[in-house]
């Protein structure tokens, strides 16, 4: 994701997540994390064959830990793989960042998307009341351990 991809991300972001949508300023925050040598953040998007944007996805990572901090794939590429492509980008790049494990929050009622971490090897951990608003819907924590020969390490036990 480049600076040029905030403004058709804010258009999917509203389209997808009305009532939570991230400013443009949250992502700008967040793109300015994601480069050079002290970067801590993966932030992508994907376009289809005529250019138009119908993904994105980002990840932090700090101290051994990642979080998916967003993933979004547009409603007429449901169900092609768009979003298990860009979970898979994320979690190549946890792995880059020497993430031990990586965390995200899913809505309770989005048993779509938690379908979709659960065949990656999320597991649910606990839940945070009211984490969605307005509405206060609950989100489900999820975690994947990050296994040592994801890294290219030999396991010794």
């Amino acid at each position: 994701m480049r600076w040029w991809d905030i403004e058709p991300v804010l258009a999917l972001e509203h389209d997808l997540f009305p009532e939570d949508a991230w400013s443009a300023g949250m992502f700008w925050s967040e793109l300015a994390h994601a480069r050079g040598p002290g970067a801590t953040r993966r932030y992508v998007v994907a376009e289809d064959e005529s250019g138009r944007l119908v993904g994105y996805a980002g990840l932090a990572a700090a101290g051994g830990l990642g979080d998916v901090q967003t993933i979004a794939a547009a409603r007429d590429q449901w169900g092609t793989g768009l979003g298990a492509r860009l979970l898979t980008d994320l979690l190549k790049h946890a792995t880059a960042f020497e993430c031990d494990e990586v965390l995200l929050e899913v809505r309770v009622d989005n048993t779509r998307a938690q379908k979709l971490y659960e065949r990656f090897g999320f597991e649910p951990i606990g839940f945070r009341r009211g984490y969605y608003q307005p509405g206060n819907v609950d989100a489900l924590v999820m975690r994947l351990i990050v296994q040592e020969h994801d890294r290219g390490t030999e396991e010794t036990d």
